[in-house]
C-alpha cells in the first residue's frame, strides 16, 4: 500500500470526521454521518495496520477514533461493578506481577536496616550523632513508647495513614526517576535500623519489636510494594522490550497506579492497627499475632486472587476501550 496515496484519497473524509468529532452539538443527520465515518475510518485504520503500519498515520487515526468513541457513546461512568472488578481482579493482578520484586526490596531493606542498627548499637560515634546519652535514655525509656499514644486514636490513625499513603504515592509516581524509590526506602531502612540500634544498646530491643511488629509488618510491606512498583515503572523505561519506550512506560504506569490506589486502603488498615492495637493493653504476643494475621490476609489476597487474575490475562491496566487505541508492534 502507498500510504501517501491512500492518505490523499481519504483526507477529505478524515477532515470531515475530525470536524464532526469536535462539534459540541450535532443534528440528527450529522450524528448519523459521524457514525458512518467512524465505521469507515476504523476500516481505514485496520487496512493501514495490516498492509503498511505507518506509525504517524496509525496514531492519527487512532486518536480520532478514540475521541469519536467518547462523542458517540459518552464517557464511562464509574459503577459498583467497576469497584468490584478493581478489588477482585485489577488490584491483585497488579500486586501479583510485582511480588518477586517486592520480596527483593524487602530483603534489601532489611539488610540495610540491620547494618544501620548494628552500626549504631556498637559505635559510640554513631550514637553521639543520634543524640546525647541523656536524650537517648529518655528516647528509649519514654519517648519511643509514648509516641503511639501521643494523640487520640482516630486522629493518630488518620495522621499515620495520610503520611504513609503520601510516601507510597510518591514512590510510585516518581518511580520513573529510578532514584526516588531507592532514596525513600534507604531513608526508612536507616531510620528503623538506627532506632533498633539505640533500643538494643539500652536493652530495650524487646520493647522495640513489641511496638513495631503489630503494625509494621503490614505498613513496611506496603512501602516495599510501593518501592517495587516505582522501580518497575523505571525498568519499563530502561528496557521497554519490543514496544516503543513511551508505550511501555504508559502501560506500566497505568497498571501500577492501580497499586497506589490499593495501598491507600492497605495503609488505612495498618494505620488502624497502629492507632488501636499497638498502644493497647493487650499482651505483646497477641498484638504481634494480630499484625501477622493482617499481613497473612494481604498475601493470601495477592497470591490467590492475583494468580487467578493474571492467569486470565489481567494486568491491572485499563482495557482497550478506556486506554485508547495503540499502534501494532512486532514481537
Amino acid at each position: 500500500m502507498d500510504v501517501d496515496a491512500f492518505s490523499a484519497v481519504h483526507e477529505a473524509q478524515w477532515q470531515r470526521f475530525k470536524d464532526l468529532v469536535h462539534r459540541r452539538r450535532l443534528t440528527g443527520p450529522e450524528a448519523d454521518e459521524l457514525v458512518r465515518l467512524y465505521q469507515t475510518t476504523a476500516t481505514h485504520l485496520s487496512m493501514v495496520q495490516s498492509a503498511a503500519p505507518d506509525p504517524a498515520l496509525v496514531a492519527r487515526l487512532s486518536g480520532l477514533l478514540a475521541r469519536a468513541r467518547v462523542a458517540i457513546a459518552g464517557s464511562h461512568e464509574p459503577s459498583w461493578s467497576d469497584v468490584v472488578e478493581f478489588v477482585r481482579r485489577s488490584l491483585p493482578a497488579a500486586l501479583y506481577r510485582i511480588r518477586w520484586l517486592t520480596v527483593a526490596v524487602m530483603l534489601a531493606f532489611c539488610a540495610l536496616a540491620v547494618t544501620a542498627g548494628w552500626w549504631v548499637a556498637t559505635t559510640p560515634e554513631a550514637q553521639a550523632v543520634v543524640g546525647s546519652p541523656a536524650e537517648l535514655q529518655r528516647y528509649t525509656e519514654q519517648a519511643f513508647e509514648a509516641y503511639y499514644s501521643s494523640a487520640p486514636a482516630p486522629s493518630f490513625a488518620a495522621q499515620v495513614w495520610s503520611n504513609n499513603a503520601w510516601i507510597a504515592a510518591q514512590a510510585i509516581g516518581l518511580g520513573i526517576t529510578g532514584v526516588f524509590p531507592v532514596w525513600v526506602l534507604g531513608q526508612n531502612a536507616i531510620a528503623v535500623g538506627a532506632a533498633a540500634g539505640v533500643m538494643a544498646e539500652y536493652d530495650r530491643l524487646g520493647v522495640f519489636f513489641g511496638l513495631i511488629l503489630p503494625h509494621g509488618l503490614m505498613e513496611l510491606t506496603a512501602i516495599f510494594v510501593a518501592g517495587a512498583a516505582g522501580l518497575r515503572i523505571f525498568w519499563s523505561w530502561v528496557a521497554p522490550g519490543p514496544v516503543p519506550r513511551g508505550r511501555s512506560v504508559a502501560r506500566e504506569t497505568r497498571s501500577l497506579v492501580t497499586v497506589a490506589l490499593g495501598l491507600v486502603g492497605v495503609l488505612g488498615i495498618s494505620g488502624l492497627v497502629e492507632a488501636f492495637v499497638t498502644p493497647s493493653g493487650l499482651p505483646g504476643p497477641v498484638k504481634i499475632v494480630i499484625g501477622a494475621l493482617v499481613l497473612a490476609a494481604f498475601w493470601a489476597y495477592v497470591l490467590i486472587l492475583g494468580r487467578r487474575a493474571v492467569r486470565d490475562g489481567v494486568t491491572g491496566d485499563l482495557d482497550t476501550d478506556r486506554a485508547g487505541y495503540v499502534p501494532v508492534t512486532a514481537g
